[in-house]
């Protein structure tokens, strides 16, 4: 279980949820008075009205609905953005438009996905020289076009 607190801004709004049985994605719903235009470029900071705790072993990520990428060219800006398990504010979904028109906002929309994901901790071993594979250091179009 994880904890939820909704706030008086999110009031009468769901809290994320699963759309079909077997999505791995909660859909977020945008916490806003009213609307907002997001134009062509424009970056918005759109509020949840909800924060979470998350257990120590876990993190948020919030990610792009495919749908409103596609045919909006509305997206997460940081996608896909991160939650830590020790932040405790509201969640706020960062978005952009990368479409030629403008896109409105309305309260209640679902503007992203939310998804539970395993934390794990990195320790650095360093050493000499890395072991060698196939591709080595083949970077970007090494493979072609």
């Amino acid at each position: 279980m994880v904890e939820i607190e909704r706030l008086p801004h999110g009031e009468g709004l769901p809290y994320p949820a699963y759309m079909s049985e077997h999505a791995v994605g909660m859909d977020v719903c945008a916490a806003i008075e009213g609307e907002i235009e997001v134009g062509p470029g424009d970056i918005v900071l759109c509020p949840t009205g909800f924060k979470v705790a998350i257990p120590e072993a876990f993190e948020l990520q919030i990610r792009p609905r495919s749908g409103l990428a596609i045919r909006h060219g509305l997206t997460v800006v940081n996608a896909p953005g991160t939650i830590d398990p020790d932040y405790r504010g509201e969640v706020k979904i960062g978005l952009i438009n990368l479409g030629r028109h403008p896109v409105t906002i309305r309260r209640g929309d679902r503007v992203a996905q939310m998804v539970l994901q395993p934390r794990f901790v990195i320790e650095w071993k360093e050493v000499e020289g890395l072991s060698s594979t196939s591709r080595g250091d083949g970077g970007f179009g090494h493979t072609g076009t």
